[in-house]
């Protein structure tokens, strides 16, 4: 890893690194595995469902003249979330970078909420995110790095509906201060990312909820995946910040 990084950083900072992306097929994860190859990074393109369009950024990557390789794994089992990083690196060679971006969302009132969302919920969530950095900290080489995204509904939650969506959001808060002093002494940072409203097909810019999000944010518009993927590319090089919490969200939690 380079020994600074600045949110301007420029192409080739991860020249030699290889980075998972786990959810990568689509919106902030697919913006986050553009972004990382442009900075120089080989890609593992994760994904559970859309493998035709998993195949599509991977093809994107290799455009940029970087390795990329697509991998399947529903981050809900246990022996896939932690089989992703494996298979990642035996097939580009190690890893340095993970980021952590799949994720479920199940909004609605705390009473229609069964057991199998909560599960689910918190086995995507929270579970899948526990095993993939367990296992990609223990191949990452000294200086690693592990960026996580989390919600801005984890530090404002604007309304009712998101009990359980903003709990297992809120977990990630605590186990990433926790990696980061776990693994500090190998020179790994962990961090964690809150966007708030995104402009992506699961949620819109012109969706029918819209108007309302973009209202709770200080700027008043949706922000873009690619100005996620731009904190994401900004923690896979800094040195000097870890166990930190960082929200993209056009001043929601203002």
């Amino acid at each position: 890893m380079t020994s600074q990084g600045t949110l301007g950083t420029s192409q080739g900072t991860l020249d030699g690194k290889v980075a998972l992306v786990t959810g990568a097929s689509r919106g902030i994860g697919a913006a986050t595995a553009l972004r990382l190859a442009r900075e120089g990074a080989d890609v593992a393109v994760g994904y559970v469902n859309g493998k035709e369009a998993a195949e599509e950024v991977v093809r994107a990557v290799e455009a940029l003249g970087r390795r990329a390789v697509a991998v399947r794994a529903d981050a809900a089992d246990a022996d896939e979330a932690a089989g992703a990083v494996t298979a990642a690196a035996e097939a580009l060679g190690g890893i340095d970078v993970l980021v952590n971006n799949a994720g479920v969302g199940v909004l609605g009132p705390l009473e229609t909420l069964s057991l199998a969302d909560v599960d689910r919920v918190l086995a995507v969530n929270v579970r899948g995110v526990f095993l993939t950095s367990q296992t990609a900290a223990a191949r990452m080489p000294e200086g690693g790095r592990i960026i996580t995204i989390g919600s801005c509904m984890a530090q404002r939650v604007p309304g009712p509906g998101g009990t359980l969506y903003a709990t297992s959001k809120a977990a990630l808060a605590g186990m990433t201060k926790a990696l980061a002093r776990e693994l500090g002494g190998r020179g790994i940072t962990a961090n964690l990312v809150h966007p708030g409203p995104i402009d992506t097909d699961m949620n819109p810019a012109d969706g029918p909820y819209a108007a309302g999000q973009a209202a709770m944010t200080a700027l008043g518009r949706f922000g873009t995946a690619d100005e996620v993927a731009s904190m994401v590319a900004y923690l896979a090089t800094a040195s000097y910040v870890t166990g930190a919490e960082f929200a993209v969200d056009g001043g929601h939690t203002a």
